[in-house]
């Protein structure tokens, strides 16, 4: 298991003593840089998962484009620091994911907005029967509907 995964806590549970950016990556093993730190720390200050566009629009400071977030974002991924999750349009979102042995919950994408959310206390069924000589790689299990703000609008 990566060590990073194993030492931090989740960003919904983020306290005074929450590893930083910095120690999450540099517990991977890998080099600690600024795009890595910059994205990451982004990301663990928000619970919605956010798309590549949102992210590039909200990242703060200057001089950060689309080809460099998007490397960061896979690293990230692969390294267990942020799942990717696929919405029903189409397009990947991005969330913190230090502190967490998988990605194991299903999503809920509002019909409206849009937006994504995290829904932990849906469990994705860890194995399915699938047919003869199949082997499965991951479940994905997304909700659509109207989110609470937009449903009392």
């Amino acid at each position: 298991m990566n060590k990073a995964l194993t030492t931090a806590h989740t960003a919904s549970s983020a306290t005074a003593s929450a590893p930083r950016p910095e120690e999450l990556i540099r517990a991977t093993g890998a080099r600690v840089t600024q795009p890595r730190i910059r994205v990451l720390g982004f990301l663990l200050g928000h619970d919605e998962p956010l798309t590549h566009h949102d992210i590039l629009g909200r990242l703060p400071g200057a001089g950060f484009d689309a080809v460099t977030l998007y490397r960061v974002l896979e690293w990230l991924t692969e390294q267990g620091l942020a799942h990717r999750i696929a919405g029903g349009d189409g397009v990947w979102r991005f969330s913190a994911n230090p502190g967490r042995d998988s990605h194991e919950h299903a999503h809920f994408q509002c019909t409206s907005c849009e937006a994504v959310t995290c829904v932990t206390d849906v469990p994705v069924p860890r194995k399915l029967k699938l047919p003869e000589g199949f082997t499965g790689d991951e479940i994905d299990l997304l909700i659509r509907g109207r989110c609470a703000r937009c449903a009392a609008g």
